[in-house]
């Protein structure tokens, strides 16, 4: 079997999300034979430095992504319940392949809090990815996220789109995650079959 890793984990760094203590979770993969693992916590790296930290001193390889808050304008502040506005954050889960990627992620990051903030969401858009691209690996990313989203709404073009828009950015470092998700089990219910994802 090819080694196996976990490339979309959440930490104590993810408020509401996740509930793995760094040294825990690495005591997990080491234990499951993994040979690395990826931390993606939700909007920031707070656990960059002890999970690279951690994953070294057991022998794993560390990856370090996030998973943003991805919006149309990371500049809009104000939204009207009154004319249907509400600000539409997807997931998107991004990780660093190289040194330049590990500075595009903390740019992207500290952009994300500088200019994106809105509430308690750091958001950064498209235009901040376009940017500060070189040295990413991005993932259709969870349920949350702009492609999954489409397709559930049986906007099969809108999701080729997205598709289309990563893969020209960022060619064969765009992957498409496959999760389980509770409650989905039937999928063709929702207007779209497994052969129309495949």
């Amino acid at each position: 079997m090819p080694d196996f890793l976990h490339l979309h984990c959440h930490t104590q760094y993810s408020l509401l999300d996740g509930a793995s203590e760094i040294g825990t979770m690495m005591d997990k993969a080491k234990a499951d034979g993994q040979v690395g693992v990826a931390l993606t916590d939700h909007g920031n790296m707070f656990g960059a430095f002890k999970f690279t930290a951690e994953a070294e001193r057991r022998g794993l390889k560390p990856i370090i992504g996030c998973e943003f808050y991805l919006v149309e304008d990371r500049h809009k502040q104000s939204f009207s319940r009154a004319r249907g506005e509400s600000d539409n954050r997807y997931h998107q889960l991004l990780l660093a392949k190289d040194q330049k990627g590990y500075e595009n992620l903390s740019k992207l990051c500290s952009l994300g809090f500088i200019e994106g903030l809105y509430g308690k969401f750091p958001r950064i858009d498209k235009e901040l990815i376009l940017k500060h691209h070189e040295g990413l690996i991005a993932t259709s990313c969870c349920i949350g996220a702009e492609i999954p989203q489409a397709i559930l709404h049986g906007d099969l073009e809108g999701a080729e789109e997205r598709i289309k828009w990563w893969k020209d950015l960022l060619g064969e470092d765009f992957y498409i995650e496959i999760q389980r998700h509770r409650g989905l089990e039937n999928i063709d219910g929702l207007g779209v079959s497994q052969e129309d994802i495949n």
